[in-house]
């Protein structure tokens, strides 16, 4: 490399310095000026939402929440495949030789989703109530 391209990465050098100055900086004076006193057990408990630790850390989760999650995840998914479609919609209309293939290609992707969507109602995938 030429020296003129290495001038190049002193300001890099010099804010990772910096960085690194101030991150121990800040670790070192919190360490000198913190207060040095007793910690009670009560002190050191982790903190949750004003609710004392107690029990499980991660309770077991229905089943339901799971499908609800995947089905949320399937139309979501849905949604962004919809976007790269819509935006090259309007240019795939001007050749003739794709217009027919796009629309029908996403009419096809949304009837097979109506589908699945239907299947699940039927199932009763979306009623929180029922277990």
């Amino acid at each position: 490399m030429d020296d003129g391209q290495l001038k190049e990465y002193i300001p890099v050098l010099m804010l990772g310095l910096v960085a690194i100055t101030f991150a121990f900086g800040t670790l070192g004076i919190s360490v000198l000026l913190g207060a040095k006193g007793k910690r009670s057990k009560i002190k050191d408990t982790a903190y949750e939402c004003g609710m004392l630790p107690i029990g499980e850390g991660s309770p077991r989760l229905s089943v339901k929440f799971y499908l609800v999650a995947m089905l949320f995840i399937l139309f979501d998914i849905e949604v962004v495949f919809m976007y790269p479609w819509a935006v090259v919609y309007r240019d795939m209309l001007k050749d003739p030789a794709t217009r027919d293939m796009i629309l029908g290609s996403m009419v096809s992707f949304l009837g097979i989703l109506f589908i699945g969507y239907i299947y699940a109602l039927k199932k009763h995938a979306f009623d929180w109530k029922k277990s």
